[in-house]
C-alpha cells in the first residue's frame, strides 16, 4: 500500500505518522516490524513570493517587449 504523509520533529528525531486506514488495512500493531520505502516529494513552495521585488507593472513590461526595448 502506498501512502503520503509528513515527517514531524519528535525530540531529537524525525518521525512519521502512519494513517489509521493503513494500520487497519495492513493490520499493524505497536511492536510489528514493518518495511518502508522512503521517497521525498519535491515541493515548489520556495517559488512563492520570489518575484515580489519586481517594481514594473506587467503591462509596461509587455509594452517594452513589443517595442523591442531592453530595460
Amino acid at each position: 500500500m502506498e501512502v503520503q504523509t509528513t515527517a514531524k520533529k519528535i525530540g531529537g528525531s524525525i518521525g512519521i505518522i502512519i494513517p489509521k486506514i493503513v494500520i487497519k488495512t495492513e493490520r499493524i500493531s505497536a511492536e510489528d516490524t514493518i518495511k518502508l520505502k522512503i521517497e521525498k516529494v519535491d515541493s515548489l513552495e520556495f517559488l512563492w513570493g520570489m518575484n515580489k521585488d519586481i517594481k514594473k507593472l506587467t503591462n509596461k513590461i509587455m509594452k517594452e517587449i513589443d517595442e523591442g526595448e531592453d530595460d
